[in-house]
């Protein structure tokens, strides 16, 4: 006996239902996977989501540049205050505080995947307890900002960008280093970051910068990366060049002993403006642009 022919209704469905399986599993094959992304943060917690993070609040300058210098800037939905590079953080994302004083709220608001913060950031705890996810990186070291930036490089999905990031910065810093004249190595160097004074040590991430320069400097690092001094432990070290902001530049011959310092004598001090000064202390993707602002300013030295 003959099976019986199936009703065309029958043929119709069963073609439809193969095709939808056939589609399904064409735009499984083109569709990105997706993998869980886990980092370690700088408090020692692993930290997992499922997915790379769309949207970003940054509470930390060097961060938010991190993060748009891996090419995600768009990501970022919040920004703390002094976030101001690149140029378009300033006019399109949100602000949300500073490290004091963040708008918890505002950021809760934002609905971010991840909020990334520093070690001193007050809000962490309260975020925490909102149940919003908190990435805590500080880097105060050259090595810590490499581990930072291939951190964020994995937690945004291409883990290969970090390590190529960094290695444009060290070639940055290396050919910044070619550049210092010769009479200038070995130099005797005090770096102001804010007033206080407060200084950057030899162990800080500015120090390294410098000794990579060739730079001989001042404050050692048992006291810190970023001590505050003693005026007068400065006019005893006897600086040869000192760095400084525009504005702290200004006044350093009005301190007490100063004028006399070798430096000062010399016309050696390098003044910075808000944005070169901003490169300077922040331990980011830009320290290429640091060794090379300090490096111009040694040239001009030399050059006189």
């Amino acid at each position: 006996m003959r099976p019986a022919a199936q009703a065309p209704g029958s043929r119709r469905l069963r073609d439809a239902l193969v095709a939808l399986m056939l589609l399904l599993a064409a735009l499984m094959a083109v569709a990105p996977v997706r993998a869980a992304t886990t980092i370690t943060d700088d408090r020692g917690r692993r930290i997992t989501l499922p997915a790379p993070p769309q949207r970003i609040v940054s509470l930390l300058p060097s961060l938010t540049e991190a993060v748009c210098a891996l090419g995600a800037c768009e990501r970022l939905v919040g920004v703390d205050r002094y976030s101001n590079w690149p140029a378009a953080v300033l006019t399109s994302v949100p602000r949300v505080g500073g490290l004091e004083d963040t708008q918890i709220e505002r950021v809760v608001a934002l609905r971010p995947d991840v909020v990334l913060a520093a070690q001193s950031a007050r809000a962490t705890d309260r975020l925490e307890a909102l149940g919003v996810r908190v990435v805590v990186l500080e880097p105060r070291t050259l090595a810590e900002t490499r581990r930072v930036l291939q951190q964020v490089a994995v937690l945004l999905g291409d883990a290969a960008a970090g390590d190529a990031l960094w290695q444009r910065a060290e070639a940055r810093i290396a050919a910044a280093a070619a550049r210092v004249p010769a009479p200038l190595r070995g130099q005797r160097i005090y770096v102001e970051v804010s007033d206080g004074p407060y200084a950057a040590s030899e162990a800080s991430f500015i120090g390294e910068v410098l000794a990579r320069l060739g730079l001989v400097n001042i404050v050692p690092a048992a006291l810190g990366p970023f001590p505050k001094l003693n005026p007068e432990f400065v006019v005893r070290a006897q600086p040869q060049i000192v760095m400084a902001s525009t504005r702290s530049a200004a006044q350093l011959a009005r301190r007490p002993g100063w004028e006399h310092l070798p430096a000062l004598q010399a016309r050696q001090v390098c003044a910075f403006d808000e944005t070169r000064g901003d490169v300077l202390v922040r331990a980011g993707p830009r320290l290429g642009d640091a060794a090379e602002a300090i490096a111009d300013c040694l040239a001009g030295f030399a050059s006189r």
